[in-house]
């Protein structure tokens, strides 16, 4: 199969202006450049290659090869189709199914979403690896985000530790929550003697959830609220000890006290994605719908 390396191109605005500082407004770093130089990559000006000291005109269009990328060492590449809300040259938008693992481990290296993901670049014909945006716990449903080169990875990143992605879940919670708005900000670290677990902690990592209330019903004489919950900052399990903290746990969450009555699984879904598009600028609104066992207990 052959290969299709990753490009990136744009058309210059300025005159007079240097290819190394026009290629700098576009994210690409000094370790990237060192790759490119090094690596096989290529800077090209109107299809000739220049050296970054080249001095640009107006209306010139400059590509980026990029080098190929080392496949991930014991990745194996799976074929598995998966519901794809949004891909372009960059990105790679995706539904993940609850009970699908995002990346392997060493007990279970085959069957998750980078096994697929892996598959489906090298199927494109992609000279890429799989770089994971945003993660979910294997039994949460919804919104995952994928960058397919290490460059579009570095600016999302980026993008995260500025806050600049919105993430929106929904879930289904033991009580009827009181307020209809709230925010919890609570430290969570990891709980002693725990590789999995975490509990709210003064020495935790800072933490803060928004949520918002959409319905309060109840199912079976249990009292239930379904909620809107907005994230801040990205803890491992942040939404399921933050409403455990408040006394109202994830239905089917039964490792923070929530009861699998009437769900095998934590009850939450990662329902919107937003955020500017890094090589666009366009605004990138994605949603997912419902799976079948939350719409069986919200109807």
């Amino acid at each position: 199969m052959k290969n299709n390396p990753i490009t990136l191109s744009f058309e210059v605005k300025e005159k007079n202006c240097l290819l190394r500082d026009a290629i700098t407004q576009y994210g690409i770093s000094k370790r990237a450049l060192t790759s490119i130089k090094f690596e096989g990559g290529k800077i090209l000006v109107n299809g000739e290659e220049k050296t970054v000291r080249h001095i640009l005109e107006i209306g010139d269009v400059v590509t980026i090869v990029f080098p190929n990328e080392k496949k991930s060492e014991g990745l194996i590449a799976e074929k598995e189709e998966f519901p794809i809300l949004f891909e372009d040259d960059h990105l790679l938008i995706l539904v993940k199914k609850a009970g699908i693992s995002t990346i392997p481990s060493r007990e279970h290296p085959q069957g998750t979403i980078a096994n697929y993901v892996a598959g489906y670049l090298k199927e494109s014909g992609l000279t890429s690896t799989v770089h994971i945006v945003t993660r979910l716990d294997k039994d949460t449903s919804g919104i995952i985000c994928i960058a397919k080169h290490r460059h579009a990875h570095h600016l999302l990143s980026e993008m995260q530790k500025k806050r600049a992605i919105f993430r929106t879940y929904e879930a289904i919670v033991h009580g009827h929550v009181k307020e209809d708005q709230l925010t919890i900000d609570a430290p969570i670290g990891r709980k002693d003697g725990s590789i999995i677990e975490r509990v709210i902690s003064s020495d935790g990592k800072n933490a803060k959830t928004t949520v918002e209330v959409v319905k309060r019903f109840t199912v079976q004489g249990e009292n239930i609220s379904h909620v809107r919950l907005k994230l801040h900052t990205g803890r491992t399990h942040q939404i399921r000890v933050h409403m455990m903290s408040i006394g109202h746990p994830l239905i089917g969450d039964d490792l923070y006290g929530g009861s699998r009555f009437l769900i095998n699984r934590q009850a939450l879904h990662a329902k919107e994605l937003g955020f500017i598009h890094p090589f666009t600028n366009k605004v990138i609104q994605i949603q997912a719908v419902f799976p079948q066992d939350m719409v069986d207990i919200l109807v």
